[in-house]
């Protein structure tokens, strides 16, 4: 098997995506339900288009994965927020001239049939390598763990700390980072607010929603609060920020 890097252009990017994970790689509140990131998302496109790569082997894409580029001092205080303020951060420090010096890796999946194969690693090398990102001194990711939505109720910092006995973190996808070199700096109890009316919950969780109020969805890191007065519900996710070399 030749495993290779393929680079997408703006235009390319969000088919080229699909064509590597698809859709099902993410619950749908998180690709229909962030109105915030959607301020962000076009000019995110038109302005880092280089920053996206997808594994490809003989068989076609295994992994994908973007980012964009965004002015950090190296001190905890100064990270975003999470997902949500990368983007505006980017966006922002780009047109506003900001000279940048982070990489945040704001998505990077590997088809789940080929998980455990370094694939990881290889994705997070390939953005690394990026002659747009080649300049930048740092290499940030807001993970996203994959164990949380098991543990709805659990404060993102004591899940951060559960550890299995070999003092590798529980959750899989914080392990791999961990694996590969990257260090744990902080968390990001809110990095992205998400929201929709009440039938698009039903629709996205299966669940009905007949009381405002919090509800625990399936696979969800974190409760939704409904309130159904307001044809709302909110879901604020948590995730967790590592840094690589």
């Amino acid at each position: 098997m030749v495993l290779h890097v393929e680079r997408y252009d703006a235009r390319e990017r969000s088919e080229a995506f699909r064509r590597a994970i698809g859709e099902e790689a993410f619950p749908p509140w998180l690709i229909h339900g962030d109105p915030d990131s959607d301020v962000w998302w076009d000019r995110v496109r038109r302005w880092f288009p280089e920053l996206h790569v997808v594994l490809e082997d003989d068989d076609g894409p295994v992994a994908s994965a973007w980012g964009v580029p965004l002015a950090w001092s190296g001190a905890v205080d100064d990270l975003p927020s999470g997902y949500t303020e990368s983007l505006r951060r980017a966006v922002e420090g780009h047109e506003q001239g900001a000279r940048p010096t982070a990489l945040v890796v704001c998505a990077a999946v590997v088809l789940p049939e080929r998980a455990r194969s370094g694939l990881a690693g290889r994705l997070l090398e390939a953005m690394r390598d990026l002659p747009a990102a080649a300049h930048l001194a740092h290499v940030l990711v807001p993970v996203r763990p994959t164990l949380k939505g098991r543990y709805p109720l659990a404060d993102i910092d004591a899940f951060t700390r559960w550890a299995r006995p070999d003092g590798l973190p529980l959750d899989p996808w914080l392990r791999t980072h961990v694996r590969i070199g990257g260090r744990i700096i902080a968390t990001a109890p809110a990095s992205q607010t998400l929201r929709a009316s009440v039938a698009d919950w039903e629709a996205w969780s299966g669940l009905a929603l007949p009381a405002s109020g919090p509800y625990v969805v399936p696979d969800a890191p974190a409760p939704l609060v409904v309130d159904r007065d307001a044809d709302v519900g909110v879901l604020v996710e948590p995730n967790v920020w590592v840094q690589h070399r």
